[in-house]
């Protein structure tokens, strides 16, 4: 799914999108008038066998490593991956599909605001945990870290990361079917599948520690176009 929503990574005319939102809202009110923005979305397949656009597709053109068009950046390890043969790399779920039980169903399981290449071995350690700071560092994992309950990504990314997880609890409200996705502030949150992810306190300074770069406004565009 590609939901027009440009992620508050706006820059000249881009901030014409966010028009129709009314100055001084905040809270709940807010987040309805983002959900209402953005809840129109082209849907494509998780995975296409023919010529069609779907996942692996996205995910090659938006995470395309600048210095080669061969390959993609894994999110997490920050590695430059092959692109073919596709099994180099994971299609990372940033909001676990676990969490919120959608799967690659058509929409929260297909978003590409959140689907990021990895490399297989990184992505098998990620699982489904929650975001949070602290643990042992991840082999190959570019700096990042991980402990029984939660994942804290390399600080290049902190920010994109929290981003991804806001944006995906602002699109999945629960309506026409969707699951009604819910950041919280501890981990763990979803031994049961609850559409449930964390830590809040902690994505929060993420986004201010790490601000947008070109390389995450260059992927938010091309998902969006």
């Amino acid at each position: 799914t590609i939901s027009k929503f440009k992620l508050a990574i706006t820059s000249g005319t881009d901030n014409l999108y966010y028009s129709t939102i009314s100055q001084g809202l905040s809270g709940t009110a807010l987040k309805a008038a983002l959900y209402n923005l953005i809840k129109e979305q082209i849907k494509y397949p998780y995975t296409d066998s023919g010529t069609g656009t779907d996942v692996w597709k996205m995910c090659k053109a938006a995470d395309e490593d600048p210095k080669n068009p061969n390959n993609v950046i894994g999110i997490y390890s920050g590695l430059s991956i092959a692109k073919e043969p596709q099994s180099y790399w994971n299609r990372e779920h940033v909001w676990s599909k676990s969490h919120g039980n959608f799967g690659t169903e058509t929409g929260a399981g297909t978003d590409g605001h959140h689907l990021r290449p990895e490399n297989p071995s990184v992505n098998t350690l990620k699982a489904n945990l929650d975001f949070d700071n602290g643990g042992s560092l991840v082999p190959n994992g570019g700096g990042s870290k991980y402990d029984t309950d939660s994942w804290e990504p390399r600080d290049e990314v902190k920010g994109d990361i929290a981003r991804m997880i806001f944006y995906m609890a602002t699109r999945y409200q629960g309506e026409s079917g969707e699951p009604n996705l819910q950041i919280v502030d501890y981990v763990p949150t979803s031994p049961n599948n609850e559409p449930l992810y964390g830590k809040l306190s902690t994505l929060l300074q993420w986004n201010q520690q790490d601000t947008v770069d070109a390389f995450e406004m260059n992927r938010n565009n091309v998902i969006y176009y």
